[in-house]
């Protein structure tokens, strides 16, 4: 067998298993391929994998006859090209994002795949009602894939030990722990085979530290580089690999709740409608003669300081704010909320776990740059994070937050008179409400924060109606959406000023919430340690709503409580916040 001839052509470990009288097994293609052919993803991972079961299974044979194959072994696999390879598997499976967003995913969601395959129609459904860009026949490929590549093996001459198995690449029921742990997927043998070669190499290390025969520890320097390199090679195909599907996967959106009607905002449904719209006997105001007739505003001055569509509030519009901030937290602390004031700069990984999409095309979110944070848009993302990978109580539930927070959104694409003064600004304060509750409780969560907003707004006297809002409204977390527009007469539309949203477990899958249900509803399980266990932890349930967004709300208050004067009366819950104001009234020169 002449061994310098197969150094210099550079055989497959294909070829290698003929020389050693094995057959090559048909489901792993030689390298290289023949001439013409380009070099495939199955390729690049059969080279690497063989060279890998070759070369443990050569190294720890002590055969004279096949000291050459091992050195050939050893040599072939601490060659540049084996990383390449490495590379080029992943590069196929990892395609950069054209948008600018990173190929490689921050996090990792606990996405339930074999859900997917098996509701596959609904989901496509799903997602084409919801108008979503989320590629689902490449997701169910790669699943195909897994599936396929589970079932394939080495040739059974080499020892079942030995094998690397291609079933690591996807799993049916990716799991993951957040940043605090490797994630684990189930039934897929290609983890136990990198914790394998980890503790082989560690075995190694530890065999070389007493003293050795040069020739002994000469062998085992060569074991060790092998199972180096093998490892390397192996968790940078897990790693890249996996990526590719959770990249593709997450971009699915929420199931959703069947009552949802289907189509675009026009066909969401009403539900409920409170008051009327007020008859004026004289030429209202909008909101902006309003503002500058009684000083309120400046939008110039911010114009120039901080760009369009900012703006400076100013005496009694500063009370204002304060009031309905302080107003509305007051309220929905009755209710059993804990108020929180929250921080306004977070990671973008948390942004993205929320279901916002910092770096997408014309996104609504601020990013830092040269950092991985974001401004927030809304304080749903901190309350959302306030647990993240964590276990919550069962007796916790459901836990309850309103927040209080400034809000940055770039308003990309937003233009015209609909959307000028107050209406759609870059800059504005917002109490939100957040609900984490058990599964079977989100429904009744959801109906409670929708009447809480109704109350308040009520409350104020304030004609609006409540919208069922349609699949094409949807965000990618909503499994249902209420929203409220109240009539805004200087606009003489309904506005948007509040919206309720079910995202079942769609964030906490990501953000890693969880509860562990009572031991009544799971009885206790015992480890193998004799260790008690009150039964699995699910996933919280995560609800969101706005109970005052300031700009949307002061809008209401200067339309519809406007006088003929040019004056408006403050609604009374809000006085005893003003100091016990209950009239704006326009600023004179003797008053000046």
């Amino acid at each position: 067998m002449d061994f310098q001839l197969i150094l210099q052509r550079r055989t497959s470990l294909g070829q290698i298993r003929q020389l050693w009288g094995k057959e090559q097994s048909p489901s792993y293609p030689s390298y290289p391929p023949p001439a013409g052919e380009a070099i495939s993803h199955h390729h690049h991972l059969s080279l690497s994998g063989e060279m890998l079961t070759c070369g443990r299974f050569l190294s720890s044979s002590s055969s004279p006859s096949l000291s050459p194959l091992r050195n050939l072994s050893l040599s072939l696999l601490r060659r540049p090209h084996l990383r390449l390879l490495s590379s080029a598997s992943a590069t196929a499976a990892v395609e950069p994002d054209t948008k600018g967003g990173a190929a490689k995913p921050q996090w990792k969601a606990a996405i339930d795949f074999k859900w997917i395959r098996e509701n596959t129609d609904t989901v496509a459904a799903n997602i084409r009602d919801r108008n979503s860009t989320a590629n689902l026949d490449l997701v169910l490929q790669l699943y195909d894939e897994h599936l396929a590549l589970q079932k394939t093996r080495l040739s059974a001459h080499v020892p079942i030990d030995a094998i690397t198995e291609h079933s690591w690449l996807f799993s049916s029921g990716l799991k993951f722990g957040g940043n605090k742990s490797m994630a684990t997927i189930p039934n897929c043998d290609r983890w136990q085979e990198v914790e394998r070669l980890r503790a082989e190499r560690n075995a190694v290390a530890n065999k070389m530290k007493g003293k050795l025969e040069p020739s002994v520890r000469q062998a085992l320097v060569e074991e060790g580089k092998n199972l180096k390199e093998g490892l390397i090679a192996l968790e940078e195909d897990l790693v890249q690999l996996t990526d590719k599907l959770q990249l593709e996967a997450q971009s699915i959106p929420n199931t959703t709740h069947p009552a949802v009607p289907v189509g675009d905002e026009e066909s969401s449904v009403v539900r409920k409608e409170v008051g009327s719209q007020r008859n004026f006997n004289f030429t209202i105001r909008d909101h902006l003669q309003l503002g500058k007739e009684l000083e309120l505003f400046d939008f110039d001055a911010a114009a120039e300081v901080s760009g369009s569509k900012f703006y400076y509030l100013k005496n009694e519009a500063v009370l204002l704010e304060m009031a309905l901030v302080n107003w509305a937290i007051t309220e929905v602390s009755k209710k059993g909320f804990t108020p929180l004031i929250t921080p306004e700069i977070v990671r973008s990984s948390v942004v993205e776990k929320c279901g916002f999409q910092p770096r997408a095309q014309n996104t609504q979110v601020y990013s830092i740059d040269n950092s991985d944070q974001c401004l927030i848009g809304t304080a749903e993302i901190p309350v959302g994070g306030i647990h993240m990978d964590s276990i919550l109580p069962d007796s916790d539930l459901p836990r309850k937050y309103v927040a209080y927070s400034h809000c940055f959104r770039t308003e990309a694409g937003a233009a015209g008179a609909a959307t000028r003064g107050l209406y759609r600004v870059h800059q504005f304060s917002k109490v939100e409400m957040f609900v984490f509750c058990r599964p079977e409780e989100s429904d009744k969560c959801h109906e409670e924060l929708i009447t809480i907003e109704e109350d308040l707004y009520a409350s104020l006297g304030l004609h609006f109606k409540t919208l069922d809002m349609a699949t094409g409204d949807l965000g990618a977390p909503a499994y249902r959406k209420f929203d409220i527009e109240a009539w805004m007469p200087g606009l003489d539309r309904y506005g948007e000023i509040s919206s309720a949203s079910n995202c079942t477990d769609y964030q906490s899958r990501r953000l890693g919430i969880r509860f562990r249900p009572p031991p009544a509803d799971h009885p206790p399980t015992h480890t193998k340690k004799g260790k008690g266990s009150s039964g699995p932890t699910q996933f919280d349930h995560t609800l969101n709503a706005t109970a005052v967004a300031v700009p949307r709300l002061m809008i209401c208050i200067l339309e519809n409580f406007q006088q003929e004067d040019g004056s408006v009366v403050i609604p009374e819950p809000l006085r005893p916040f003003m100091g016990g104001l209950e009239m704006l009234s326009p600023k004179t020169k003797s008053s000046q």
